[in-house]
């Protein structure tokens, strides 16, 4: 009999069932933030729902105990993964005090947590690319030992800091992972209106570096993928450039009409090949996921979502005063 698929990447079976629960975990969050949207309860949320394999799959393939992340606004997988708690992240939706990213000063989803090594980011796509550069060059100079992870989606592939942060860790050999989350559409704009090229790991070869692409809906294959990149950063085989096909089930934003530049049947189609469901076939047949380990899950799940919720919504909000804070130096005339 052939070794597990999973086995066969040094995975356990405990390893394949915890990546299955964050992938939940990711979405359930996201589905109670949309309803708690509807009801005027938050203002604004950005959806990474149908990217979980990509982004749970990547984040595994790191040292979490070392790496430095910068995520992008959709990768509520990856920061569950490093460390961050639904809590932290409700406070964040709810503009609270305690929000560990901000204080409650940025937008929901602009993620930053020092303890766990998650850079802050700016509204502004693909900023965090250069940053990730830099941070990389920073531990190479002081012979430390971790690996930069960065991602961003297709649209920021085609921004001036895209090229400068791969080509300044191009050039000094740097151990950056940069991970392409291409869901298909910057916000309103498909793919072939905003690159000539097929992929966007094509643009690799320009920065002397390897490029690949995926299919982002294979949390096994993306997995793989992202370890062999950390292992030759680790390598002083310098940055690798990863691309994973996936495609984003939700509008671009709570603010945005997606049916103005995509059509339902299109939508639909796509959710067929649901990233979780994919995984939940796949555990099913190695005879590690039943209906009652899932049940469980999602009931463990709902409770954990659901005191999210009621903590952010009871925390206290800033207080007036702090609003100059971490805007102006102290004592500056």
């Amino acid at each position: 009999m052939s070794e597990s698929r999973h086995k066969s990447l040094g995975l356990t079976d405990e390893d394949v069932l915890e990546m299955y629960e964050l992938m939940l975990r990711a979405r359930k969050l996201d589905e109670r933030l949309w309803l708690l949207h509807r009801a005027g309860k938050i203002s604004f949320i950005v959806s990474g729902q149908g990217q979980e394999a990509a982004q749970i799959g990547a984040a595994f393939a790191l040292d979490r105990s070392k790496d430095y992340i910068l995520p992008y606004y959709r990768d509520v997988g990856v920061v569950l993964a490093c460390g961050m708690t639904e809590r932290e992240l409700m406070l964040n939706n709810f503009g609270k005090a305690e929000d560990p990213n901000s204080g409650g000063r940025q937008m929901p989803n602009h993620f930053g947590q020092s303890e766990n090594r998650i850079v802050t980011q700016s509204s502004p796509v693909s900023t965090q690319i250069p940053h990730a550069a830099g941070i990389a060059l920073g531990g190479k100079i002081e012979g430390k030992d971790f690996v930069t992870f960065t991602t961003f989606g297709e649209g920021s592939s085609n921004q001036g800091d895209f090229h400068e942060g791969l080509n300044f860790a191009a050039v000094h050999k740097l151990p950056c992972i940069f991970l392409c989350e291409n869901n298909k559409y910057a916000i309103s704009v498909p793919m072939h209106k905003q690159m000539a090229c097929e992929k966007v790991s094509d643009r690799a070869i320009g920065y002397g570096m390897p490029g690949e692409t995926v299919d982002g809906n294979d949390l096994l294959t993306v997995y793989e993928t992202v370890k062999k990149a950390a292992d030759r950063a680790r390598n002083g085989e310098g940055p690798t450039l990863v691309e994973t096909l996936c495609y984003r089930f939700k509008p671009h934003s709570s603010n945005d009409d997606e049916l103005s530049y995509r059509t339902r049947e299109e939508i639909d189609a796509a959710k067929k090949k649901d990233p979780i469901e994919i995984f939940a076939v796949y555990l099913r047949e190695e005879g590690i996921l039943n209906e009652s380990i899932e049940e469980d899950m999602l009931s463990r799940i709902k409770d954990i979502v659901t005191d999210a919720v009621k903590y952010a919504e009871n925390a206290p909000l800033p207080d007036k005063e702090t609003v100059y804070d971490y805007v102006y130096g102290k004592g500056v005339e």
